[in-house]
Order: C-alpha cells, then structure tokens, then sequence
C-alpha cells in the first residue's frame, strides 16, 4: 500500500530563517526568457508532456470552491496541487515552477479557495517540518486560480508528507471579508492570520493550545515525533456580514483532551468548547450553516496510514449541545476504524457523509446520513459471510492498474474502495457529484444520490492529468516498448503507449517499490529489475526478476537470504549474465550466470555499491561507491578499484552504448568523463553541479549520442543537452517547468533525437521534445 515517506535524494539549499514575523511576497512563475551560459547554446524551445500513468500516489485533500461551480482543486504530499478543467475532465498542474532551491513548496499540507474571489487561490506549501527539508514552508498565493503565483515565506516549517496531513483544511479564507485568512501551523507554532489577502501573515497570540500530541515523541528521526498542532479551521459565516470579519470561528487541535476551540469576536480570543468529546483527535471539522451544526470526525492517531478507534460528533450552534453520532461507536466491540473525510451536502441540509479514516481490511467503508447523524447507510453491507452487497460499481476502464494485479478472495475484492482516505467532498453545487482522494487516485461519482434511492452509483477515477509518482529509474531500450520504469509504491510499467495509461503494473513478483531496472544493450528484450518489499511478509518471493519480452512478462528468480531493499541491478550486454548489489546494510554485490538460478558474491567491492554494466563488452561491469571506482572485466566475479582520483563521494553513472569503456559519472562535484574504463575521469568545467546524466538519438551529422543532464551550468539549474560530447549544453526545460526535486532518473530515447525521459520525485514521468 502507499506509504509516501519518500525522503528527499539531495536537498539542493538552505534557506536563512526568517527574522520578522510578516513578510512581503516576490512574484514567481513568469516566462523565462532564454538563459545565456557559458560554453552553451541558446536556450532551446522544448514541449513537456507526462507519460500517462494517472495517479499514483496520495491526495489527502480536495478542495471544491463554493463560489463557482465546478472550480475544484487537489493538493498532493509531494507533488504539488493542481486544478480541476470540466471541459477536459483533467487536473492542471500549477506549481511545476517551483524549483530544486524550494523543492519542498512540492509538499501542500493545505489549500484554500477564496469564497468570495473565483480568482484567488492559497496553498500552504512545505515539505518536511524535520531535517529533510532545510527550507521554511510559505504560503503561495495567486489572483489567477493557479497560472501564477506569489509568495511569503514562514518563520516556521510546513509538513505536507508529515503524519496528519490527511486532516484539515488548516488554511481558510473568511467567507465574509476575504482580506482575513487563517493558517494553523505545526510544532507548537499554534494559529497564525492573515489580513491583507496572504501577503503578511502575524501570530494569533491569544490562541491557547498549539497541540503537542503525536504519534510516536520518541522517534528519533523527527518523523513520527511530528506535531501536527493546529489541524482545521472553520467560520460559522451567518455570524459576519459581507465585508466584516466572522464572528464565530472553530478550530481543530491535534490535542486528545482538548481538540476543539471557538472564538466568538473574529479571533481576538479563543476558548475551549465546553463538553466536547475526548481521547481523540478530530480530523475534520464541517460547518452545516444551515443545519447550525458543527460536525467533527475523530480518530485516535494523525494518520493517514493509522487509525484504530474514533467517534463523529455532532455540535449544536444554538445550544452548544454535543451529540455522538457515530455511525459505529468507538464503545462498539465492531470499531476498528477511527473517522475522517468529514463532509456536508450543502444543497441539502442534515445529508452528510463520513469514510473510516483507514480500513485495511476487507475495504474502507463509507457511511452516509440523510438526518444530520440520526441514521446511517453503509456503502456496503455483509450479507452470509464472506459475501458482501454494494451500494456502488466500479468502473476502472481508464485506469486498469488499480486492481494491482491482484485477484483477491472473497470478502476482498478489487479495486479496493481506497485507504486514507481524508478527504471525502461532496461538490457544493451537485448533490450528485462527489470526490474523494486516495493513497493512489481520486475517485468520484456522478450519481451520488442514487445511494438514497436504493439504486447502485458508479465510481470512477476522476485522475487524468494529477501524476504523482515518484520516479526511481527509467529505461528506454532500442527496440521494443520506447520506455520502461521503476516506481516508488507502486511497481513500475512497460510504456507502449506514452499517451496511454498502462494496463497493468510489474507483477510476478510485485515490488513495493523498483529500484533498479536494466536491459541487454545488445539483445534489449532481455531485461532485468530489483525491488522492495518486507521479505518476512513474502517470504517465497525474490526480490530480483527477469524477462525475455521486453518487461512484458517476468519471472522472479532466487537470491541471497536477508534481503528486503532492492539496491541496483545490471545486465551484461548480451543478456547472458547479471550483477547486483542489494540495499540492505552490509550485503555483498553478487553475480548470476544466466538468469538468477544462483548467485556468487563479487569479490573487491564494497557491499552497497551502485553496479552498472559495459554497454559493448559482455564481461566488463563497472561499481562505485564512496568515491572510489571499481572495474571488473570477468563478469563480475572480482572487481579493482582503479586510480581515478578527485570524484564525488556519492554520484550516479552509466556507460554510452556503442562505445565500450566509455563512461559518464554525475556527482555534487560536477560531470565527469571517461573513455578509458573508468581508469581516469576528466571534469567537464562548464558544470558545476550534476545530478543524473544519461543519453539518446544523436543529433543529425553526429556520430556521438546526445548528453541529457539534470545539473548546474553556468550557475542555472536544469535539464540540459549536449550535441557535441559535453563540449557545449543547451537548457532545454524553462522557469515554468522545473519539477521541483527532479532527476533521480533521467534518460535519453535511442530512437528519437531530443527526446528525453525525466523522472520526478512526486510528478511523475515527464518527457520533452525539441520543438526544432
């Protein structure tokens, strides 16, 4: 299942701690114009597009604007937000500007539409609020719903892939004076407000309770030890009139004993409500106006992969009466499940609905009422055990890997329903549509109310154009399918199609996540790949497979005992053997004849080191690790270190195809060149900085294959192309398309000159065309 805990490979700067607490934005996301660099070409003029997967990770929130119909946003954990087109029926990505100096503005722990202005939008953006992200969380904001945008930075961290970033919304716009906005912040930094449109942001200090629960205090990572403290904000707006702030406001704190505060003078003080519920954390917190009723949805951890007990609660605004309305009760020896994706039907007073904020197994369940809590449906129901009834279909016609390869056993079934799922949104104009976000998709419905009548409704994906895979290696052999991948979470695929969106995942064996994948240079049906998964959990299957048909079929072979994480794989040219180096601490680099019937450790490298092959001589590998290069010209049964010297201590490498000892080495210290085996290296002086490197089609008249580089030429950060052996590089991506932490992988198309496969850390695949 999804985790999205995916640390960051390299953060690329620090940024200065803010001295004043309100700050003025610079404006972003302007056209660039073409970058002069030193020993470079002219900027180039290149066409961006995903290569279709659809999905792929975590939405842990959806956010419908109540001033116009069918103006909906997405926000992702780590890979930006994006905005709804009804025409295409897609998502529109709005923050592909931010760049390796702000990756983190990549991770949106909440976004708001402004009630009153179609046209504004907000996003509280950060990544890590732990030493993951070196840089403070902002908060962007834009007058154009998305196409551009300003910024003000925080004196504090942002967690938008921190536990608890399924709760929310904690960014708000006043629905009554649209000059007022409420953030609440992590880690004891409590409630923050805004009131000049986002652009300078003050500390509310008459808030009480900046909320210290967490998950695990103890973690020494920060991780688990996050806070995710003030977690929702929500404005009785029948207590304001239009151009004066609410008077009534109701926050949520991830606090067990007391979780929920009210201010009735516009957030001058703030008390708790009396005789509400405790020992759980209310995720959510919905205001029906109309009903004047608050409701809470509670769990008993921050999620979103936990959650074990939780009630939902019922607030009378009249009477500040509390009533459980818990479809089943945390008393209930059936309550397994704590409760979030809270939502109202705004066009129908009393109906509202509420999803198990995780339930592994046999689905998640939601749960709908028609009379403010009184009552409760299921959307499905035991029947005779292990069978279930339905209340809804599933339509996966466009996205037919969500069943993950699997054929589970009754009462399972696939696709599943979802997990985390913290954001259930019924659109504010149609009771029919609705919207939720998964660990994997956005699902929705168009028939919503036929649950009432006792007819089936139908959920689709409603994902096209929201890519959020975090992208770990990419091939795209001479022949056969144009690209292969390795993904974070959900496997990988075999590309036929660029604009399609594959039928389904790597499977036989399945890997949590591919590491590594490689193909034969000289015979590219064959191919290998490495993962990962939690060998005690599967313990028949391998954590290496194998196939002959270009990545169509595979097989799994033996390895190694004790292996859990991938590493990286190799193949030799021919096919005819393989070398890897598994990620587990400590495990050696072994070598296969054939197709991993056995495996014998490698001698001379050090455990852990990243193995490539020769893409000419079939018995010639290549390892390097801590600085050091290692070359084995047997097949990799031993390996030398060479006297190449001056090289980073951690880089990424590969050997051109065609030209045999011929090697490019990318590192924090720049691109290195070697044609010699890796026995000497030469720095290429016009970059400064490299992150990945990797080749294709040459351009016409040339011999040599065309460079891709992700790295630093002179003093600009981006995607570049060499025509001439790195002698000059032209950028090819501009200022709107910088993908934030890209490059972990990176890839050239031997078939199509300019062509180049870029993989991301939270948008996907994305690959240009040169528009020459």
């Amino acid at each position: 299942m999804r985790g999205d805990r995916r640390k960051p490979r390299s953060p690329r700067r620090t940024v200065t701690l803010l001295a004043a607490l309100a700050l003025s934005a610079a404006p972003l996301a302007v056209p660039a114009p073409a970058v002069a660099l030193p020993a470079t070409a002219a900027a180039e003029t290149y066409t961006w597009r995903n290569v279709q997967i659809a999905g792929g990770g975590f939405v842990p929130g959806i956010v419908f604007s109540r001033k116009e119909r069918n103006l909906i946003y997405a926000r992702t954990d780590i890979g930006g937000a994006y905005r709804w087109d009804q025409s295409s029926r897609r998502w529109i990505p709005l923050l592909d500007w931010v760049g390796w100096d702000r990756w983190g503005y990549n991770g949106v722990v909440s976004l708001a539409a402004d009630p009153v202005d179609a046209g504004r939008v907000y996003v509280a953006a950060g990544m890590y609020t732990n030493s993951w992200d070196p840089d403070n969380g902002a908060v962007l904001r834009s007058s154009d719903r998305g196409t551009t945008w300003q910024v003000t930075r925080l004196p504090f961290k942002l967690g938008g892939n921190m536990p608890g970033r399924g709760m929310g919304e904690r960014l708000v716009v006043d629905p009554n004076d649209n000059r007022v906005l409420y953030l609440g912040a992590p880690e004891g930094n409590g409630l923050w407000r805004s009131t000049d449109r986002g652009v300078t942001w003050s500390k509310v200090s008459s808030f009480p309770n900046p909320g210290n629960y967490s998950d695990d205090p103890s973690d020494p990572n920060g991780y688990g030890s996050h806070r995710p403290g003030v977690v929702w904000v929500t404005f009785d707006e029948s207590t304001g009139t239009s151009g004066s702030p609410t008077r009534t406001i109701y926050a949520g704190v991830a606090d067990k004993d007391n979780t929920v505060y009210r201010s009735t003078d516009a957030g001058a003080t703030w008390q708790r409500v009396p005789g509400q519920p405790t020992g759980y954390i209310a995720h959510k917190g919905v205001l029906d106006t109309a009903g004047h009723a608050l409701y809470i949805a509670t769990s008993d951890t921050a999620g979103p992969y936990s959650g074990g007990k939780g009630d939902v609660w019922k607030l009378d605004t009249r009477t500040s009466a509390w009533t459980r309305i818990s479809p089943v009760p945390s008393t209930s020896s059936d309550a397994y499940f704590g409760y979030s994706g809270l939502t109202v039907d705004r066009q129908r007073p009393g109906t509202l609905m509420v999803a198990t904020q995780i339930s592994w197994w046999p689905d998640v369940i939601f749960f709908r009422s028609t009379d403010g809590g009184q009552t409760w449906t299921r959307i499905w129901d035991w029947t005779s055990y292990p069978n279930r009834s339905f209340r809804y279909r599933m339509d996966i016609s466009s996205v037919p890997w969500l069943t993950f390869g699997t054929n589970p056993s009754p009462p399972e079934v696939t696709p599943k329903l979802g997990w985390m799922t913290e954001s259930v949104e019924i659109d504010p104009f149609n009771s029919n549509r609705m919207m939720y976000g998964t660990g994997a998709t956005v699902y929705g419905t168009e028939d919503l109310t036929q649950w009432d009548s006792g007819g089936q409704f139908t959920i689709r994906p409603m994902v096209a154009g929201l890519e959020e895979t975090a992208v770990l290696d990419l091939a795209s052999p001479p022949s056969g399918a144009p690209l292969v991948s390795a993904l974070g979470d959900i496997g990988g695929f075999r590309h036929d199609n660029l604009g399609t969106v594959p039928s389904t995942m790597f499977v036989r064996p399945s890997f949590t996540s591919t590491t590594s994948l490689d193909y034969a240079e000289n015979n590219p049906s064959v191919m290998v790949r490495a993962g990962n998964f939690t060998d005690s959990e599967r313990p028949n299957d391998s954590h290496v497979a194998f196939s002959t048909d270009g990545g169509a079929n595979w097989w799994q072979a033996s390895e190694p005992g004790g292996i859990n994480n991938g590493g990286t794989v190799a193949a030799a040219a021919d096919g005819s053997r393989f070398v890897w180096a598994p990620g587990d601490s400590g495990q050696p680099v072994v070598y296969s004849v054939g197709f991993g019937n056995s495996w014998s450790q490698s001698s001379g490298v050090p455990a852990n080191a990243t193995v490539e092959s020769d893409r000419v001589n079939p018995q010639k590998f290549y390892a390097f690790s801590g600085g050091r290069f290692y070359v084995s010209t047997n097949g990799g049964q031993s390996f030398t270190a060479t006297a190449a010297s001056g090289l980073p201590s951690s880089a990424k490498f590969k050997a051109v195809p065609g030209r045999e000892g011929d090697i490019w080495l990318a590192g924090d210290g720049g691109l290195f060149h070697s044609t010699d085996s890796g026995a000497s290296f030469t720095k290429v002086s016009a970059v400064t900085k490299a992150v990945n490197v990797g080749f294709g089609k040459a351009a016409p008249g040339r011999s040599y294959q065309a460079l891709y580089l992700v790295g630093t030429v002179g003093g600009v950060t981006g995607v570049f192309r060499s025509d001439d052996t790195g002698a000059t590089w032209v950028r090819v991506n501009d200022d709107q398309h910088q993908y934030g932490n890209m490059g972990e992988a990176l890839t050239g198309d031997p078939r199509v000159y300019g062509r180049v496969y870029l993989g991301t850390n939270g948008r996907g695949i994305v690959y240009g065309d040169t528009s020459g």
